[in-house]
């Protein structure tokens, strides 16, 4: 029976071979450490499936993991290593061809059996390894939908029959995810070693399977058609229509036809079929642009799908490659993909068709106090979190222009408290992701943007442009942050919201607008957290610290070293990603990016960046400033005095660090960034740039190169020094002065320092930036109103005046003065 069983996979090995391709998510498997090789392994999987089964083999081959086919040997008895929970179905289900009872597996009498051994061998200690097989991305549909799709759709269960469509049709996107090792010894010592436990555990594993599946699929998939049936009957738009046909004297048939256009400009029409072609037209897209595409933390997202989390994607937006990597990266981890809130402005032909059949649904950039398309998009969102689709939105509202993460846009935010006030019963969490790249395509047109230039609508004629001049990109990143569950997070700062829960009508409580914008900002700074570093926005971030935007190569590569190591030392974030290459390495892949240029003398080579090179890669060293600023400010502290004491050094780090915390989203308490100055201090005395005299002074180290070192570090900061010098300074000469005339004479000031200093960067003179700087002095005290509405300095800023003007440049302080 055996060697006929063998011949049978032998034969089917080639036809499978031709047909299924594996996707390999290894979870947590990728730390090997968790697997004790010298301890039996057994695999357990919910079909009694031959094509599961050499699925699992070939995935456990990729893997170095025991092969499934073969037995395993305890105490002199031989053992199949793979557990199967349910045989397939019969074909024919009728009471006449078939009993009334489905046939059982064994798996409960191999898992008691393989439990009793542990209570003969002490030292036993086998591990069952979970391993989840889904043939497709196929969800189930809701009933009276008739879709050919349902007939390969995994299901419980299948027919051999339909098994076989569903690998001739979904095998090429079949995915196998590994979840920990379960260790028998732990088991027994729990709950015994009975056969009342071996039941437990194919219970357990029956439900961690049905979770996992629902992860990779999602939930039963609603027709568009149905959901604005759904819609229709929201009381809320119930209510919100009737409002509006007494309001604007209109008939019924009149606003439901409206708002059935509404509706369809929204709504997306999510195809499996879609996603399955995208994601082969995405993954040789992706091996022509970048060399690589780094993801990390994607675990933790898996993990919150299958706990029954209702996940909310919160990612940074550079490009419109976001929209495009984002999705086909959660696809390929093996989850569910989100349905994503798009701007109005990309539902042009050929794309927003495309898009909308991807899961994209289309939001308007302003509602203009439109009630009804409020009520709607409100009601539309929060049908889709009821009904458990995962959600993607861009909280800042559109591309950074300058690389820096821009304030969030509340109104996603807003609607989506709003939806856990209608009662939803999920936990609704937020992943914040941060999206990084080596290359952005659209980084000139941004600085045509800044410079006033009119932004362009989008076209399928600049889709065919940019796909034109496709070349090597470089690296991404997708890294996904510590995600925010947004009901505790309700908890701790509302304790009483639930109060406003109202399934009908859901209200706008005084307390949303603060807990939104405090929610807001703790999205935006959680993204930052998680920011990855990468070559092209080191070299631009050291190279804008020097005067002429050039060193030599050497010495480059040396900075690069220094930078990398700080930050291994004191990192800005657990979350931060930090590349293990060297400088030098890291050097000559920007230089193969063409990102610098290199001119050689004899002394040897030189790395800089042009004017134009120069406003490019200022995007990028924009992406990972807020990484170094504390490191850069305990640097220009120290440079500018001769002794400081740690007490000294956090004086005057701290208050400016927290004067910028909200306009760069840096995180931390004032306790937490008083911990981080130390750390920094300590970190650079362990690199030999600072050393601690016996009075515990700080001092930076005379040694030229390791100065040098400190002074460009020092340099990144540099800007944001002399911008608020500007302020600091301006403000006692034009006292008292309402706030839109300062910001416009902060502005002017500023354009001449430009000029002056040779300062060509965007966001130095952007209004909105500088704004943000008086608004921050305001909170914190600096700047007062008086009661005219006019601006005036406190008491308190004189101190702040003197030390910034003690860290700000000499040839600075002069150009202010005049």
């Amino acid at each position: 029976m055996s060697a006929l069983r063998s011949l049978y996979h032998y034969l089917l090995k080639l036809p499978l071979k031709l047909l299924v391709k594996c996707n390999v998510i290894p979870n947590n498997l990728t730390d090997l450490n968790k697997i004790d090789a010298n301890q039996p392994i057994f695999y357990v999987v919910r079909y009694q499936s031959t094509s599961d089964i050499l699925a699992l083999q070939s995935a456990c081959k990729k893997l170095n993991l025991p092969n499934p086919l073969k037995k395993v040997c305890i105490n002199g008895k031989y053992f199949p290593r793979v557990f199967c929970l349910e045989k397939t179905k019969p074909v024919f289900t009728s009471s006449f061809f078939t009993p009334s009872k489905r046939p059982k597996t064994t798996a409960i009498e191999q898992g008691f059996t393989v439990l009793t051994q542990h209570g003969l061998t002490p030292e036993l200690n086998a591990q069952l390894i979970p391993v989840n097989i889904t043939w497709g991305r196929t969800p189930t549909k809701e009933k009276n939908t008739a879709n050919v799709g349902t007939v390969i759709a995994d299901e419980e269960s299948p027919t051999w029959l339909r098994k076989f469509f569903i690998v001739l049709f979904a095998g090429r996107d079949t995915l196998v995810r590994f979840s920990d090792p379960l260790h028998f010894r732990d088991v027994k010592e729990k709950h015994g070693d009975n056969e009342a436990t071996a039941h437990k555990l194919i219970r357990i594993a029956r439900f961690h399977f049905y979770r996992q599946t629902i992860s990779v699929t999602g939930p039963r998939l609603m027709h568009r058609q149905q959901m604005f049936t759904a819609m229709f009957a929201n009381p809320a738009v119930k209510k919100t229509i009737a409002d509006e046909v007494k309001s604007k004297n209109l008939s019924e048939a009149e606003v439901k036809k409206q708002s059935l256009l509404m509706m369809d400009e929204i709504a997306g029409d999510y195809r499996e079929s879609m996603i399955s072609v995208g994601s082969r037209v995405l993954k040789w897209l992706w091996k022509r642009l970048y060399t690589k595409i780094e993801v990390n933390n994607a675990n933790t997202v898996r993990t919150l799908a299958q706990e029954g989390h209702e996940i909310i994607y919160v990612p940074c937006h550079r490009s419109h490659m976001d929209y495009l990597l984002l999705t086909y990266i959660i696809a390929q981890e093996g989850l569910v993909t989100p349905r994503i809130a798009a701007g109005i402005n990309l539902n042009f032909w050929p794309a927003g068709p495309i898009f909308r059949k991807a899961g994209a649904f289309f939001i308007r950039r302003s509602f203009n106090g439109n009630r009804l398309y409020s009520t709607i998009f409100r009601e539309y969102l929060g049908l889709l979190f009821e009904r458990g689709y995962s959600v993607k939105y861009y909280s800042e509202g559109g591309r950074s222009r300058t690389g820096r993460l821009l304030p969030a846009k509340t109104g996603m935010l807003a609607m989506t408290i709003q939806s856990l006030l209608r009662g939803i019963d999920r936990p609704l969490t937020l992943v914040p992701v941060y999206i990084g790249y080596e290359h952005v395509m659209e980084v000139g047109t941004y600085h045509k943007e800044l410079s006033g230039s009119e932004k362009k609508k989008e076209s399928f004629l600049g889709v065919f442009k940019a796909i034109k001049s496709l070349r090597n990109y470089g690296k991404g990143y997708i890294n996904f942050g510590e995600p925010i569950n947004v009901n505790k997070f309700l908890t701790d700062n509302v304790p009483d919201w639930k109060n406003s829960i109202n399934p009908l009508d859901p209200q706008k409580p005084r307390w949303l607008s603060p807990t939104v914008n405090t929610l807001a900002n703790k999205v935006m700074t959680h993204i930052n957290q998680c920011a990855a570093l990468n070559g092209v926005s080191m070299v631009a971030l050291i190279l804008h610290a020097t005067d002429n935007k050039a060193l030599s190569k050497a010495e480059l590569a040396s900075q690069i070293d220094f930078f990398l190591q700080l930050q291994r030392t004191a990192p800005y974030s657990d979350e931060l990603t930090i590349p293990p290459e060297s400088g030098a390495e890291l050097l000559a892949e920007v230089i193969a990016l063409n990102k610098v240029t290199v001119n050689e003398d004899s002394f040897g080579e030189i790395v800089s960046l042009d004017q134009s090179a120069a406003l490019e890669m200022r995007y990028y060293r924009n992406n990972i400033l807020h990484t170094y600023v504390l490191h850069a400010l305990v640097c220009r502290v120290l440079e500018c005095n001769s002794k400081a004491n740690t007490a000294t050094v956090v004086e005057q780090v701290l208050p400016i660090l927290s004067l910028i915390q909200s306009e760069l989203f840096i995180w931390g308490t004032p306790k937490d960034m008083a911990i981080n100055i130390e750390l920094s201090l300590k970190a650079l005395a362990q690199l030999n740039i600072a050393q601690q005299d016996i009075n515990g002074n700080w001092l930076l180290l005379d040694e030229n190169n390791e100065r040098a070192k400190a002074r460009i570090l020092a340099e990144c900061i540099d800007e944001t020094i002399q911008r608020l010098a500007i302020i600091c300074s301006l403000i006692y000469r034009l006292t008292p002065i309402d706030k839109a005339s300062f910001e416009d004479k902060v502005v002017s000031i500023a354009k001449r320092l430009c000029v002056l200093n040779n300062i060509n960067a965007p966001e130095f003179i952007d209004k909105k930036a500088q704004s943000m700087l008086i608004t921050s002095l305001q909170k914190r005290g600096y700047i007062e109103v008086d009661a005219t509405g006019q601006l005036i300095p406190s008491e308190s800023l004189i101190t702040l005046k003197n030390m910034v003007i003690n860290l700000t440049d000499i040839e600075v302080q002069q150009s202010i003065a005049r």
